[in-house]
């Protein structure tokens, strides 16, 4: 073998283990992590059993003839929650959206998308208009 090249058969420098040192120190465990911690920041909190009706819609008018699937009927949920729900529904469908006038906007007929990540978060969907 030539001396410039470095052997990759795994020779004995690779079965090292790096930690093997750190276990005679006796260090302190690391912290215990409660559940809630591991949640990321702003989720929406767990769906209840049902948090309401949410009429789903498919619309045109107004817009210039493109399609936009809008969420409306909102209860007992602020403008905060509306926003994280809207950008996980952009993200799942793959489009754009908004939130207006208490309504969410997704761009494109998403209607089944939208009412299937309403049922992951406790609301029940209708399917409204045409």
């Amino acid at each position: 073998m030539n001396k410039d090249r470095i052997a990759t058969d795994g020779g004995g420098d690779l079965k090292q283990n790096p930690f093997a040192a750190l276990a005679g120190l006796n260090l302190p465990a690391g912290p215990a992590v409660p559940a809630a911690a591991t949640k990321p920041q702003g989720a929406p909190p767990a769906p209840t059993k049902n948090r309401g009706r949410v009429d789903v819609l498919r619309t045109t008018a107004g817009r210039g003839g493109k399609t936009v699937t809008v969420a409306r009927g909102f209860t007992g949920i602020g403008l905060p929650e509306k926003e994280l729900l809207a950008k996980k529904m952009q993200r799942a469908c793959g489009c754009g959206g908004t939130v207006k006038d208490g309504q969410i906007e997704i761009q494109g007929d998403k209607r089944d998308e939208v009412a299937r990540i309403l049922t992951e978060v406790g609301f029940r969907p209708v399917m409204a208009g045409g």
